[in-house]
């Protein structure tokens, strides 16, 4: 079972051109800035939207296509969909809550016993703490059986002491879980707990699929490498000759010749005693000393850089009127202006 979803929407002056498959009993990252288009997405896929254009299709079924005059209403998708704020009524009772997406009394049991609320079944949602509240949420979507799972910002709404702990209920739910799953979120930390694969969605338009692992290790565009959380950043100026300009860092650097920018994690950027080949010579402006490792600000050229040392490195340099380093050219990101 997957979800395919290739689809266009208007509203006003915002455009929305995403195309990507999420396969099943896996978790599918929607990663974006505010206003980027990714709750829009969701609430096409569950037919809260229409789209202009495109195709939706769920385990080979098919949700919408516009050619095909095809536009299953939301009853019949068999979706998910757990909102930001969880929807509960809130003058039922947690068995009501769960009850009213099945007529399966036996079925309401289960999931009372599976999310262990059955000591809370006759509570209403504000005598519920968040976590417990997500727990009924998560049991009335699975009473009425979905196919797919939607989560739209599940954590936003959590307190900080709570949303580490809610993580990991949720995530050992979805380990349960057949079906594809696209979390929405704009928290590069939930990206990296839960999600197997990511679709970055920049200005309403989606960017090719990567696996987690690839996205935090090689982001391919402008805007993957920010999410992403990286602070070292160039603009490239192109020389001819397969040369290129790191402008804000006054450095030539080895790239394709479609990058338009170079990135660098700060662990990757390292101490050297000298002038060299990628190296350049930098002020410290700031020093923020950790327990096991030293975040070192850097001026150079017309810009700034970011590195990460071991205290003990930190220690062993002579850092009083600067310091060189060097940028390994295997460690440089090149991306495209996304």
């Amino acid at each position: 079972m997957s979800l395919m979803v290739d689809i266009e929407k208007q509203l006003g002056k915002f455009r929305l051109r995403v195309s990507f498959t999420a396969p099943l009993e896996e978790v599918t990252g929607l990663l974006g800035a505010s206003g980027s288009g990714k709750t829009v997405t969701l609430r096409c896929i569950a037919g809260l939207l229409t789209p202009d254009a495109g195709h939706i299709e769920l385990d080979g079924r098919v949700l919408f296509d516009h050619k095909q005059g095809v536009n299953l209403p939301p009853q019949q998708r068999k979706v998910g969909y757990l909102f930001q704020q969880y929807a509960l009524f809130p003058h039922y009772t947690v068995e009501q809550n769960i009850a009213v997406a099945t007529r399966d009394r036996m079925a309401v049991e289960e999931l009372l016993r599976r999310f262990q609320l059955q000591e809370h079944r006759h509570k209403r949602p504000r005598q519920l703490s968040g976590g417990q509240q997500q727990r009924v949420a998560l049991a009335r979507i699975l009473a009425a059986q979905p196919q797919v799972l939607l989560l739209d910002e599940p954590f936003s709404a959590l307190d900080t002491h709570l949303r580490g702990e809610i993580q990991g209920e949720l995530s050992r739910f979805l380990e349960q879980f057949s079906g594809p799953c696209l979390l929405v979120t704009h928290s590069r930390d939930e990206v990296r707990r839960m999600c197997h694969q990511v679709c970055v969605v920049h200005h309403g338009a989606s960017q090719p699929m990567q696996t987690t692992e690839a996205f935090f290790n090689h982001p391919r565009t402008l805007s993957a490498c920010r999410l992403m959380g990286c602070p070292n950043i160039s603009p490239l100026e192109h020389r001819g000759n397969g040369v290129a300009y790191a402008t804000a860092w006054g450095l030539p650097v080895q790239v394709p010749q479609n990058a338009a920018y170079v990135a660098i994690q700060p662990h990757h950027i390292r101490l050297v005693d000298g002038p060299g080949d990628h190296r350049l010579f930098c002020r410290c402006t700031q020093v923020d000393q950790g327990p096991f490792s030293v975040s070192v600000f850097l001026a150079c050229g017309d810009g700034a850089l970011q590195m990460e040392v071991s205290n003990w490195d930190w220690q062993a340099v002579d850092h009083a009127q600067g310091v060189w380093i060097e940028l390994p050219p295997s460690q440089l990101l090149p991306l495209t202006d996304e």
